[in-house]
């Protein structure tokens, strides 16, 4: 299954690189974009690949650093790099429209649902830890790769819902996607602290409190970056809807009234009273 985590994170850098060069004629795309997309990419990778992947078969905590890394913070950096939008920017005009169709269709509409996205995402997790299926991903490799490829796509679904950047014509309220956002933290707290004393079958003590510590402190680190620039967002709105309300306050504003300047005083009081 390495093959696929290879070809698949091939496949997304180079997407993401192809768009690049194809929008290069337009106005400069943003260096952190491009950064964080790839720093996305490391993350998937690091969790996916190499002696932390290997270590999470037989580790619930080395399992909990690779959640925290493919479930969190890579679908953060991914969501904040805009794909979507450079993809808009890159494709002709015929593609771009094929695109903007599709983001506004019934099943993008219902899974792009704040409510949704957050019940696949926190949903997906006590499926795994309250059910055998925890277990399964050691014996199957399909199953494993399935369950980390849910993990990735509905963290990213989520955060796309609540703090994403690409353009999306059904976006929830800012009231909605807070109160999401704070259901989904305190699932995933209660979920940490239930796992300590309730770990998955075949879970040592010693690996269980461990794993449940990083996943819980771990996650409140990624939580507060998600915080930053959630608030961060709102407080763009805020700002963005404050600047027509003023120029139109002053709009009824009565134009000022210039005082007159000494010259005019003089002549004023020569000219006398009548």
């Amino acid at each position: 299954m390495e093959a696929v985590a290879v070809l698949a994170l091939a496949a997304g850098a180079a997407g993401y690189a192809a768009a690049l060069w194809a929008a290069r004629h337009r106005s400069p795309w943003p260096v952190r974009r491009t950064v964080l997309w790839f720093a996305g990419l490391g993350c998937a990778g690091a969790s996916l690949l190499g002696p932390l992947a290997a270590a999470a078969h037989g580790s619930f905590a080395a399992h909990m650093v690779v959640h925290l890394l493919l479930g969190m913070a890579a679908p953060l950096l991914l969501v904040l790099g805009a794909p979507v939008t450079l993809a808009l920017r890159a494709l002709p005009v015929a593609g771009a429209r094929c695109l903007a169709r599709l983001l506004r269709s019934r099943p993008v509409r219902v899974l792009s649902h704040p409510v949704v996205a957050g019940t696949l995402n926190a949903g997906g997790l006590w499926v795994l830890y309250s059910t055998g299926l925890y277990a399964a991903m050691d014996a199957s490799a399909p199953v494993h790769a399935a369950v980390h490829a849910h993990v990735l796509l509905a963290g990213y679904l989520f955060t796309a819902a609540v703090v994403g950047v690409d353009t999306d014509p059904h976006r929830g309220s800012l009231r909605l996607r807070a109160a999401v956002l704070v259901g989904y933290l305190t699932v995933h707290a209660v979920l940490a602290k239930r796992l300590y004393g309730d770990p998955p079958a075949g879970v040592g003590t010693a690996d269980a409190q461990l794993g449940s510590r990083i996943m819980y402190y771990g996650g409140d680190a990624v939580d507060v970056a998600l915080l930053v620039v959630f608030f961060a967002q709102w407080y763009a709105a805020g700002r963005t809807r404050a600047a027509p309300a003023a120029a139109w306050t002053a709009g009824l504003r009565p134009p000022a009234r210039s005082r007159p300047g000494p010259r005019a005083r003089r002549r004023a009081r020569r000219a006398g009273p009548g």
